[in-house]
């Protein structure tokens, strides 16, 4: 089966790129949200841990 596939991407020329693009899209997503957590308030951290327990 992967056989086939790889033969397959063999024949499209310029395919080596898209595993790359790929991790960079990746890593640039999650040093974004690693940046935006440690950004957050921690008031605000506080507050959403205590949501699950309020009953209003």
């Amino acid at each position: 089966m992967i056989r086939y596939i790889k033969h397959t991407f063999d024949l499209i020329s310029g395919v080596e790129i898209y595993p790359i693009i790929s991790l960079l899209i990746f890593f640039t997503l999650f040093i974004l949200v690693l940046l935006y957590v440690f950004k957050i308030p921690k008031k605000n951290i506080e507050k959403m841990s205590n949501l699950p327990l309020d009953n209003e």
